[in-house]
């Protein structure tokens, strides 16, 4: 057996249920809140990320899935989704074509980390972005879209984080005092944190090492050296928050590991995740178009995971996979019109079964228990005299004989369709 590989993992029939309702849930959203799809590739261009994402951060350093190929071109699988999602706006000029520049995308996404519960290296994203507005307002609405999106889930237990990591004018300041609190305390924090305090200091805040949070703990906020816009822009955020009556609480840890943020960063946290809890974050990016080659056009966005919102959700009964019928054949005779029974069910809308093995009508009986049918139709010598077809409802045992051309009629009325 050649085993899948380390990292990925099939999602199964019984679990992918799950995912259609997160997808369809998502998509809902999405167009509630005005937000139109796109589809980017999976192999973009390694330079992409380097100047998005950043080249100091963990994601392009150690984690990217990064090749060249025959034609000699270094090529990346998308780790994120943000960078592709701006290139296509600028390659497309899509503020030009569409009313508003806001966009979602749902797609696999490649980083190579230690797989774990609820982090893998093929992994699954919803991805929204809005571009070409500075107003705070915007903020508060895509952070209460995101909110809105987990209590569609019927997601509980959750924590919204938000902060400020202010802007290219009073970032420098802020860095400058981290590395100065650090002082020789540095050499005490693990490697990695090491690096990042000589590339991006910022990027300490999100170290995971025990070891490490104390000192981490004891380092000046962001929100101690905003400059007046950037303070009076988040201030305009949580009040925007309070006025969606959406609960939130001010971490001053919360940087994002992502260098094209300035201003407003948030998270959504799920309770019961373990240490991955984190099912959605993002903020606003407002230089990262004109860095990527567009307009000097600002945008904000967040991505959320699917592998742990689907963790997150609650069990449904209707993720139970459930077919409209099954189609019994009593008889030789009955295998032909039996069959046409059913294409002329599915043609109506209905899912149906049919054993096109023709086993005895008993062994028929048994696969349609394992289908989990809700109904079964049996079409014998008597049925095929009469023109009609025994139904059998499959939760109370009860037996009826319909006229063939009403079954359509009788199963969808049965299941309260329109």
């Amino acid at each position: 057996m050649i085993a899948g590989v380390r990292g990925t993992r099939d999602i199964l029939p019984g679990e992918v249920e799950r995912w259609q309702r997160l997808e369809q849930v998502a998509r809902d959203v999405c167009r509630r809140y005005g937000y139109r799809e796109i589809r980017t590739p999976v192999l973009e261009r390694e330079n992409l990320f380097a100047k998005g994402t950043g080249e100091t951060t963990d994601i392009v350093q150690k984690e990217m899935y990064t090749f060249t190929d025959k034609g000699g071109e270094r090529v990346t699988m998308r780790p994120e989704a943000t960078p592709s999602m701006v290139r296509a706006f600028v390659q497309h000029s899509l503020e030009q074509s569409l009313p508003a520049a806001k966009l979602y995308s749902l797609g696999p996404m490649f980083r190579y980390e230690r797989p774990q519960k609820g982090r893998y290296r093929q992994f699954h994203q919803l991805d929204v972005e809005a571009f070409g507005v500075a107003a705070p307002a915007l903020d508060a609405e895509v952070i209460e879209m995101a909110s809105a999106l987990v209590a569609m889930l019927d997601i509980r237990d959750t924590t919204l984080l938000v902060n400020s990591v202010g802007c290219a004018a009073c970032r420098p300041a802020f860095s400058t005092a981290l590395v100065q609190a650090l002082g020789d305390r540095a050499a005490e924090l693990c490697a990695d944190c090491q690096r990042r305090a000589e590339t991006n200091p910022l990027r300490i805040f999100d170290c995971k090492v025990p070891a490490d949070q104390g000192i981490i703990d004891a380092l000046p906020h962001s929100a101690d050296y905003l400059c007046d816009e950037c303070r009076t822009h988040f201030d305009a955020v949580t009040s925007g928050l309070d006025e969606y009556q959406r609960p939130y609480r001010v971490s001053h840890r919360l940087v994002r590991g992502l260098d094209y943020y300035t201003k407003t960063t948030f998270e959504i946290l799920g309770e019961h995740l373990g240490a991955q809890n984190a099912l959605l974050g993002g903020g606003r990016y407002d230089n990262l178009v004109r860095q990527l080659g567009g307009p000097d056009r600002p945008g904000i966005g967040f991505a959320a995971g699917l592998e742990r919102l689907v963790l997150a959700m609650p069990d449904d009964d209707r993720e139970t996979a459930e077919v409209d019928a099954f189609v019994v054949a009593i008889g030789e005779e009955a295998t032909g019109p039996a069959r046409l029974l059913a294409r002329d069910l599915r043609q109506a809308g209905l899912s149906v079964l049919f054993d096109p093995a023709a086993r005895s009508p008993r062994a028929q009986m048994r696969l349609a228990n394992r289908t989990n049918a809700a109904s079964v139709l049996l079409v014998g010598e008597d049925e095929l005299a009469r023109d009609v077809v025994t139904i059998k409802d499959m939760s109370t045992g009860d037996q009826q004989t319909i006229a063939r051309g009403e079954v359509s009629a009788h199963l969808t009325q049965r299941d309260g369709r329109p």
